[in-house]
């Protein structure tokens, strides 16, 4: 029998146009001989809408203007129902129960744990990791203390809440320069800056508190980008390497989403065996400690003195037609419809563990 597949998309956050491109991937390549799907977009104001397949993105092969369709009708949702979890408003029409849902919201609100425990709510199965996990790895702040009290490398670093300062002297003088100044739970490199000098230290840090309430501020490392992504449960696996290549100062948001020449990708990345083994066991290590699940995107610098440094851990990566993820995969042999196939997978033999464990207190 099939499974019913929720395929959730869009969002709140900065990376809502990201999501949208991710969507029509996944919605592109999912194999239709095992599963039906149901297409829910968040809309910039949090408004669920169901949409029919045939109608649901404007201007779908433009990443700077690819928007949500406006035939979308309003949702409601029915935590702890025994029937749908999910009826439009407007109709009354009851959407079929959801077996499991597949979610694309990249940043605020879809891979921070709002949404993963919205599903839990839900009693609905989802892709990725659970609440936790996908927390721990959305703000990077947390991210990196967790993994450096495990002994994994990340870059020196220093953290501002809103209403705190730190002087470009003082800060340059412990970190050095270059600095990067970045949101600490944005993703796709949104509100993230280069700083060489105090002028642009300034700016730095009025754009990335533009994004959060917390700021990032990170030594500049010299080496090169690295990315492994990961697979599984209890056992999970490790892809080939793979190498970003940016001609511009970093990977920026544009870099990776609207000009597709400005960076080239190594898959795999040449590096010495014994080190590309090294990496993907650092990134092995990442992914349990940060209690992931699912699938993670694990992102490296490298040194030429051999050096692992881990930059950031991706819940939701992204299923862009130029995304890393699905790539590496492809290039260790398991093609985009066995991936999503495997996804899915993954997450019913999740909650049904998760539904398995004892609820009550026997006496």
């Amino acid at each position: 029998m099939k499974k019913s597949v929720a395929i959730v998309f869009g969002g709140q956050s900065s990376e809502h146009e990201v999501s949208l491109q991710s969507a029509r991937n996944v919605i592109n390549a999912i194999d239709r001989n095992n599963y039906d799907i149901t297409l829910i977009g968040v809309d910039k104001q949090g408004h669920w809408l169901r949409f029919d397949e045939h109608d649901y993105l404007q201007n779908p092969t433009d990443p700077a203007h690819i928007k949500l369709s406006d035939s979308g009708r309003l949702l409601s949702l029915m935590p702890g129902a025994s029937g749908p979890q999910f009826v439009e408003v407007q109709t009354g029409r009851e959407v079929p129960r959801i077996d499991v849902v597949f979610p694309l919201i990249h940043g605020s609100f879809g891979e921070d744990g709002c949404l993963q425990g919205m599903l839990r709510l839900l009693d609905i199965a989802f892709v990725g990791p659970d609440v936790l996990g996908s927390a721990a790895c959305m703000d990077k702040d947390v991210t990196k203390r967790l993994l450096r009290d495990a002994g994994i490398s990340v870059a020196p670093f220093v953290v501002l809440h809103r209403g705190e300062a730190v002087d470009f002297v003082s800060i340059s003088a412990q970190l050095g320069l270059p600095l990067f100044v970045k949101p600490a739970c944005q993703g796709s490199s949104v509100g993230v800056s280069k700083v060489t000098d105090e002028a642009g230290y300034a700016a730095a840090l009025k754009l990335a508190f533009d994004y959060d309430n917390k700021v990032l501020i990170e030594q500049g490392i010299v080496g090169r980008e690295v990315e492994c992504a990961v697979l599984g449960n209890h056992q999970p696996q490790v892809s080939v390497c793979g190498e970003v290549v940016a001609n511009d100062d970093f990977y920026a948001y544009d870099t990776k989403y609207l000009n597709d020449g400005q960076a080239r990708i190594a898959i795999p990345a040449q590096m010495p065996e014994d080190l590309s083994e090294a990496v993907r066991e650092v990134a092995l290590q990442a992914y349990r400690v940060l209690g992931c699940a699912g699938l993670s995107r694990v992102d490296f610098f490298v040194t030429e003195a051999r050096e692992i440094i881990i930059n950031e851990v991706n819940t939701i990566p992204g299923f862009t037609s130029i995304s890393m993820y699905p790539k590496l995969w492809q290039a260790s042999g398991l093609s985009y419809p066995e991936l999503i196939d495997r996804l899915i997978t993954l997450a019913l033999e999740r909650a049904e563990e998760t539904r398995a464990l004892k609820t009550e207190v026997v006496l």
